[in-house]
């Protein structure tokens, strides 16, 4: 499983990217588009940023995988909205505007979670890897 010094490598180079390129690229990854998901940390209260994809977009809605490449553990990220949902989303490279995450309730998860699969495949393996169940997280 990815480490957290592996994963906070991969967000400060996606990160160079797009400060090197003026933000030109990096906004999509895997043919999904990239966000920026600001969340509030739980034992801090200071704000965690990070970059992630959105496989699923729904009307307004966007839609976020808590996977941590198949880890046995939510991602932090994931564990700070779940304590506080009122997040920051900056998304394609546009203005960042605040949305409320939730957890997408099992009928919604069965819904998307095939689509998600479909639009990458590394999901469905990362939900092999682990005995959680990976949470769907819809942005409003």
């Amino acid at each position: 499983m990815p480490s957290n010094f592996a994963l906070k490598s991969m967000n400060a180079i996606h990160r160079l990217i797009l400060g090197v390129s003026r933000g030109k690229a990096g906004w999509t990854a895997g043919n999904m588009p990239v966000l920026e998901l600001t969340t509030i940390g739980r034992k801090t209260g200071k704000p965690r940023s990070c970059m992630l994809t959105s496989p699923l977009q729904e009307g307004e809605s966007i839609v976020i995988v808590a996977s941590r490449g198949g880890d046995d553990f939510h991602p932090a990220w994931y564990v700070n909205l779940v304590a506080n949902p009122q997040v920051q989303v900056r998304y394609k490279g546009g203005p960042s505007k605040m949305m409320t995450a939730r957890t997408a309730t099992t009928e919604e998860r069965a819904r998307m979670w095939p689509i998600v699969e479909q639009r990458y495949k590394g999901y469905a393996g990362y939900q092999q890897r682990t005995d959680r169940e990976i949470p769907l997280v819809i942005l409003n």
